[in-house]
């Protein structure tokens, strides 16, 4: 007979696993952490400077993920009055605050990328 496994179903560990399930729900996709780095980088972008940036996300999907991320307050929007029309997109003091986590992912990353190497070399 196969022993179930235990789970730590304490308070704080809901609460830490609700709190992961919040941020995977706001942070996910392909393109939400390229949007934020290259914004974190950028101070001010247009729409076509991040498009420009953002290698491969299309129009329509750069626009929906924007939108996600001015609605969860982590991007603000700011209509210029230029004419035409243009749009300058900002990284929000609240959204700055995922700079550490988004340079822990690029060292990961980074890290990985030269493990992977290294072990093909061998």
């Amino acid at each position: 007979m196969k022993k179930k496994a235990v789970v730590n179903n304490t308070q704080v560990c809901q609460i830490r696993m609700q709190a992961i399930s919040d941020t995977m729900s706001i942070l996910s996709g392909k393109w939400k952490f390229h949007i934020l780095g290259t914004l974190i980088e950028g101070n001010r972008l247009g729409f076509m400077d991040l498009l420009r940036e953002v290698k491969g996300i299309g129009t329509k999907m750069l626009s929906k993920e924007l939108q996600d991320l001015e609605m969860n307050h982590l991007v603000s929007r700011t209509v210029m009055k230029t004419k035409p029309i243009t749009v300058e997109y900002a990284i929000t003091e609240y959204g700055a605050t995922l700079s550490p986590l988004i340079n822990e992912l690029a060292k990961w990353g980074i890290e990985y990328r030269q493990s992977i190497l290294k072990a093909q070399d061998n």
